[in-house]
């Protein structure tokens, strides 16, 4: 008995290979309901507490002396925590790259330990390190300088919450880097800092840039951490943040949501300045490769 094949149709439609996870209605429904809850009601309850207020009142809470002082401490300090994340965040995600040693492993893990504990915790510990009665801050206090309670402490709590921001962004960057690239610009009589401003700096830019937007857009939202080791001075360490809970506490409502809508347009705009600037790096050095 011959036994024949079965012809294949050409117009025949492969077979659809089954997800693992259900259909687009279901995981696309479930994904709205749970960014509607987290992110849009929130949003949204912000906006009807700013839609309260007039143009008037609005610069009336925003041109308030205290309102002023709270957001020129949180923007410095800031700005001054993104700077230390900038450069020590790319010479730590460096060498836990490039570098072998005993206890990497450990420093590597250390790094997310941030993420992982409390920021009240964190701002309880910093105090006890750097009071005058701490470890750090009992060798300070003679020399003069004070660390808790202070501007500098604010940085420092910043600096501790952020930094994972900055090492994550950068290590994968490092990862990809080609050796090869280096040892050809070695043998063609470039030096150590030619090869970096001119090969490493460029591929590791869009990292540096998303590491520490992020981290200044996390320590414009710092609380727990903060207000430990600020002293909550007005017009010398009190932050934003606490001042919109000392507005919340005080039941007015607008004025807290003026200063959190202040903070949160903020935010967004450099999310999306960081966005398009990470997106023109990649294509010109695209370009350029």
């Amino acid at each position: 008995m011959s036994m024949t094949a079965t012809p294949v149709s050409p117009w025949r439609l492969p077979r659809r290979r089954r997800s693992p996870l259900p259909g687009l209605g279901l995981t696309l429904g479930v994904s709205l309901v749970f960014v509607s809850l987290i992110v849009l009601l929130p949003l949204l309850g912000l906006g009807w507490q700013l839609a309260q207020l007039g143009w008037s009142d609005y610069l009336w809470v925003m041109s308030d002396a205290r309102t002023l002082a709270s957001l020129r401490v949180t923007l410095t300090a800031a700005a001054a925590a993104t700077l230390v994340n900038g450069v020590f965040g790319l010479l730590l995600a460096w060498v836990l790259v490039r570098y072998r040693f005993p206890g990497r492993a450990a420093l590597d893990a250390l790094v997310d330990l941030p993420f992982a504990l409390p920021t009240a915790v964190a701002g309880i510990a910093l105090v006890a390190l750097y009071g005058q009665n701490g470890w750090v801050g009992s060798l300070l206090a003679p020399l003069g300088l004070q660390v808790a309670y202070s501007w500098s402490g604010i940085v420092i709590a910043m600096v501790f919450t952020s930094v994972p921001f900055a090492v994550r962004a950068i290590q994968p960057l490092i990862e990809e880097l080609d050796p090869a690239e280096e040892a050809a610009a070695l043998t063609l009589g470039a030096s150590r800092g030619q090869i970096f401003r001119t090969i490493t700096l460029p591929q590791l830019m869009p990292g540096i840039l998303t590491g520490t937007g992020l981290s200044f857009v996390r320590s414009l939202g710092e609380f727990g951490a903060v207000i430990f080791i600020a002293g909550n001075i007005p017009y010398e360490t009190e932050i934003a943040s606490l001042l919109i809970m000392i507005r919340l506490d005080e039941f007015d409502y607008p004025a807290a949501a003026a200063i959190a809508g202040t903070m949160l347009g903020l935010s967004l705009v450099l999310l999306v300045a960081i966005n398009l600037a990470q997106t023109r790096l990649y294509r010109r050095y695209e370009r350029g490769a």
